[in-house]
């Protein structure tokens, strides 16, 4: 079957919004990496880079949830049923 072209546009704005976030949170990382040399003790600076690498393991666990939903919408049988709940979830993925 075929991913019907309204998941599709879900998906890829989600891989959109999700290149835009590892690329700024990738370059967050690099810059508070070089405080934190600089600063080893500093709580603000550890806290903020925890946080920051929050989001890129955010990145990857969507990255996963959008790879799942493409191999069950390309399985040979699907339902209508599982179609919509893979559009929810990947719409309740772009809401976050």
């Amino acid at each position: 079957m075929s991913i019907p072209s309204e998941i599709e546009k879900i998906i890829e704005r989600l891989n959109q919004e999700l290149e835009i976030i590892e690329r700024d949170a990738t370059f967050g990382l690099n810059l508070i990496r070089n405080r934190l040399e600089r600063f080893p003790d500093n709580q603000a600076l550890i806290q903020l880079f925890a946080t920051i690498g929050n989001y890129i393991v955010f990145v990857e666990i969507s990255r996963r949830r959008i790879d799942y939903a493409n191999i069950v919408l390309l399985a040979e049988v699907i339902t209508d049923e599982q179609i919509q709940e893979i559009g929810q979830t990947l719409s309740d993925l772009l809401g976050r």
